[in-house]
């Protein structure tokens, strides 16, 4: 599993508390710590400071509290744990998968689970709202997704159509044919399933179909 890590585990940036302006860097990759600091003052002896760098291995930070206590007060107590957490091998291997692996993961798992998930972190809340998640799930349920609807997508999000019933899709489908010239009928069809907490007409397996030319009914 290890593979799967990348070089760089976690990097954060900080300003000093006050009335210290000195800027840090924090950077945790597989094998150290690297500590970067920037000193910022208007005093004389100051003024030729260059940058400095503190590197240690992880089981080395472990047992140095000074900079353990540097951390907490420039970072927060927060980021000290949770860097010391990587530090002794903890770590969150399904989050630190590529988004493109975490997005094709996320297409087999039911709508409720992806609500689910979405609670889990910011990370697994900003995918399963996604755009391309959603844009996927509209593809399995939908018989067919002509360009209108890919239109209409663009304007209110993947999420946003799914959950859109079917008076709701043709009355701004019909908006955007009305501002686009065009004519087209749309079908749709919800068959009933079990979604949380949602509307009837939102649950299960979504059906469209959109047909030109024909005469459009509501």
């Amino acid at each position: 599993m290890a593979a799967v890590l990348p070089t760089i585990l976690y990097k954060c940036d900080g300003q000093a508390p006050a009335p210290s302006k000195d800027f840090y860097h924090l950077i945790v990759t597989r094998t150290e710590i690297i500590m970067r600091y920037w000193k910022i003052s208007l005093r004389n002896e100051f003024r030729g400071a260059r940058p400095g760098e503190v590197k240690e291995s992880h089981q080395d930070f472990v047992d140095d509290p000074t900079l353990q206590a540097q951390i907490a007060i420039i970072f927060g107590q927060k980021t000290l744990h949770y860097v010391l957490n990587l530090c002794k091998g903890s770590y969150d291997y399904l989050e630190r998968l590529s988004e493109p692996l975490l997005l094709y993961i996320m297409t087999f798992l039911e709508l409720e689970d992806i609500t689910l998930l979405s609670q889990v972190s910011h990370t697994f809340q900003k995918l399963c709202n996604s755009d391309r998640l959603w844009e996927h799930i509209v593809e399995s349920s939908c018989d067919k997704v002509t360009p209108e609807m890919r239109a209409l997508a663009q304007d209110i999000g993947w999420k946003q159509l799914f959950y859109t019933n079917k008076l709701q899709l043709q009355l701004q489908l019909r908006r955007r044919r009305t501002r686009d010239g065009d004519r087209i009928t749309l079908s749709c069809h919800y068959p009933p399933s079990s979604l949380p907490e949602k509307p009837a007409e939102h649950y299960g397996k979504l059906e469209c179909g959109l047909a030109a030319g024909a005469n459009e009914s509501i």
